[in-house]
């Protein structure tokens, strides 16, 4: 496919081969330096512990071409020091926060041709990847590790966009165990998401909402979304162990406050539903879906929202307002953006 082919404002967000992604090794105690390949492929070690024992952690993050031409990365700092605590959470080892960025630049300057351009809706895709590349066959960690980042073009994580979306709300899987992993961004905890968000996309949902795993009283998150919800003045999102601090969670949180919302930070009941005005999922594929509908699967009882089809105005306020600071439209009070050159 040449360039002039790639359909911008049509891409599905999944993965698309672009010019090259970055690595890096760490052996003997210490990170290597930056390489560069063109090879979509990893010489793996057959024992290694990622293979086999989940050391394994990821991000996500976007890149966006602004109409002054400019490309700016959103709260970089914030994915690196969240793959940190994942590597320390499953006992890998931390990249350090340069390297996570040199890593980053290069990769996005390396494929800036796959940059969808300024008003398609579409942005470049980083997915950094760190994982156990060490050989272990008795339960432990690696002494050998690799940091990955590679890119792609996407569109919307829904097919929806930004329109309302399905929900079912489960009981009998849980996403993450009470003192598990659920707060860091490991593998493991999607691998749980992956049987029960099948059965919902069959069943016809776009998600599964999650509950707590203690006490079945309170709403989790998405498999791969925070969830908030808005009544009256008010901005909530559940907090727990099991759930990932999202950071596009973090800046609606901010935003909300900006625009003159309370923000709850606290464990939300799923009787709550029932008087939220408005509820979506946030994160940094989405940035905000609005859920128009959640079903619990178990009861049958249903949740209505946007019963005229259309997102809420908090959450389509929130949504611009977040959009415009990625595309550098809307000005950056907090410095959230790093622009690449």
């Amino acid at each position: 496919m040449t360039m002039e082919q790639i359909k911008w404002g049509e891409l599905p967000f999944g993965y698309f081969k672009t010019d090259y992604n970055v690595r890096c090794y760490y052996r003997d105690g210490k990170w290597g330096e930056l390489e560069i390949s063109s090879s979509e492929y990893i010489n793996i070690h057959i024992a290694a512990t990622c293979l086999h024992y989940g050391q394994e952690a990821f991000e996500g993050m976007k890149a966006f071409m602004g109409k002054d031409g400019k490309v700016r990365v959103f709260r970089w700092e914030e994915n690196a020091r969240r793959m940190q605590r994942s590597a320390d959470g499953i006992e890998m080892a931390q990249p350090p926060l340069e390297l996570f960025r040199e890593a980053l630049i290069k990769a996005i300057r390396l494929n800036r041709r796959f940059i969808p351009p300024y008003g398609t809706g579409a942005a470049l895709y980083l997915r950094p990847l760190l994982i156990g590349t060490g050989a272990q066959v008795g339960v432990k960690p690696a002494k050998e590790y690799m940091l990955m980042i590679f890119v792609g073009p996407v569109g919307p994580y829904f097919k929806e966009g930004f329109n309302p979306v399905k929900v079912q709300l489960v009981h009998d899987f849980d996403r993450a165990a009470p003192l598990g992993t659920g707060h860091i961004k490991v593998g493991g905890n999607y691998a749980a998401s992956l049987k029960p968000g099948e059965r919902a996309h069959k069943e016809g949902y776009s998600s599964v909402l999650f509950l707590d795993a203690k006490e079945k009283k309170y709403i989790d998150e998405a498999g791969p979304a925070n969830f908030f919800g808005i009544k009256g003045n008010v901005y909530a999102t559940p907090d727990s162990h099991t759930i990932l601090p999202s950071i596009t969670n973090m800046s609606l949180r901010q935003l909300a406050q900006d625009i003159g919302l309370k923000v709850e930070l606290r464990q939300v009941a799923v009787e709550e539903l029932e008087g939220f005005d408005e509820v979506g999922a946030c994160g940094t594929a989405a940035v905000i879906s609005p859920i128009g509908e959640i079903i619990d699967r178990q009861s049958g009882k249903r949740y209505l929202f946007c019963k005229d089809g259309k997102a809420g105005p908090i959450s389509t306020k929130l949504y611009n307002l977040l959009r415009g600071i990625q595309n550098g439209d809307e000005p950056d009070p907090y410095g959230w953006t790093m622009t690449v050159e």
